[in-house]
């Protein structure tokens, strides 16, 4: 520590850098902790771990999505505190949201998108968190439409991971030009990619896509509306590879050659195979931000708010963005990032393109009609 600080003005400078009004590297400064940070790092530990994750028990389950984590995150985190990361995985905020009705989810930290958390909060499934225990968070770095959702009744129960769109990837290779539309999606699906083509496993984006071939709002629950969207899912269905929330291994291999994607998906397997091509449909579609949030009853809390807390450091969400290619709504984070990633169409989609999407609406989570139509398509 630098020399003649006092614990009042250490706690002064560490208070101004939880707020964010200070960087790390001046609070590193000024306490003089930065050479002891660095002889951390290079063992790829951390100089606040140690103590402040102390006896947080040996694990922390995390319910998440596909390809949405830097695994040599977790590794560090493991040997920062002992905790190791078990990930559950999962394709749809139905799934989750059936796990923990169910009770006995055994979760500590799960990924709810924004439109499902004020159903969490009204079924009491989820805990306001603590944010005291969550240092690295700090409320004035982050977009607010991207983080608006985790407050419910002036009380935080989610903290933002990433936000990002959903279209779909089509593989040129197949195709004399490359579509722009959800009708061209669906077309495409009924004919020249008949077999070829996935959808999630997932009502809101398969019924919302669905919707948007006829021009209408991602999130309706019109009774017509919806009748539409059904005929034209179950003309479809013949002609799909598989209903899936998993696609890139089908991608991957050339079994499937379109499906509707997220955007780090479109990302990962865009920079892998440059003829996968992101589409985000003219008509609109899905604008979404993810949160980190603790359900009630975890039963290892120390470790999830360690976990989240830790996700949340600037320099570890970073690596998780370079990682899976979902853009964060932190400043912070950004500010770290490569201008190239912070440019790139698929991450940051042309202002005419993103002005279409729609946030998802909560009452999509449980409108029985929608649930009733999915799973008529599913059995169909």
């Amino acid at each position: 520590m630098k020399k003649n600080i006092t614990k009042k003005e250490f706690l002064k400078e560490l208070r101004k850098y939880e707020k964010g009004s200070t960087t790390r590297r001046e609070f590193l400064g000024r306490t003089g902790l930065g050479l002891a940070t660095a002889v951390f790092s290079a063992y790829g530990l951390s100089s606040f771990g140690s103590k402040a994750n102390a006896n947080i028990g040996d694990r922390v389950v995390l319910a998440t999505w596909p390809n949405y984590h830097d695994v040599n995150n977790f590794e560090n985190f493991k040997k920062q505190t002992g905790a190791s990361v078990r990930v559950n995985v999962f394709g749809s905020n139905e799934e989750m949201l059936a796990k923990l009705q169910a009770g006995g989810s055994g979760w500590d930290v799960f990924v709810p998108t924004n439109y499902t958390i004020s159903t969490y909060v009204d079924e009491d499934l989820i805990e306001p968190l603590d944010l005291s225990k969550l240092s690295n968070y700090n409320a004035g770095s982050f977009e607010k439409r991207f983080s608006d959702a985790g407050k419910v009744n002036g009380k935080v129960y989610a903290v933002p991971k990433n936000w990002g769109t959903t279209g779909y990837v089509v593989n040129t290779k197949h195709t004399k030009k490359t579509p722009t539309t959800w009708k061209e999606f669906w077309d495409l699906t009924k004919t020249s990619f008949s077999g070829r083509t996935m959808v999630h496993d997932y009502q809101l984006t398969t019924i919302g896509n669905a919707l948007k071939y006829f021009g209408y709002s991602f999130n309706s629950v019109d009774t017509k509306e919806l009748a539409d969207a059904e005929k034209l899912l179950l003309e479809c269905k013949p002609h799909l590879f598989a209903i899936n929330s998993d696609y890139q291994p089908s991608l991957r291999n050339g079994d499937a050659w379109m499906s509707m994607c997220w955007t780090g998906d479109g990302k990962q397997l865009n920079s892998d195979l440059p003829e996968m091509t992101f589409v985000l449909g003219k008509e609109g579609g899905e604008l979404w931000s993810d949160y980190y949030a603790i359900p009630k009853g975890a039963p290892h809390r120390d470790a999830a708010y360690a976990l989240i807390n830790y996700l949340l450091d600037p320099q570890v969400n970073s690596k998780e963005v370079l990682a899976h290619g979902y853009p964060s709504a932190d400043s912070r984070t950004n500010a770290l990032l490569p201008k190239s990633l912070l440019e790139d169409p698929i991450l940051y989609p042309a202002k005419d393109l993103l002005s279409a999407l729609e946030f998802g609406a909560a009452v999509t989570l449980t409108d029985p009609n929608r649930a009733e139509l999915m799973a008529r398509f599913k059995s169909a």
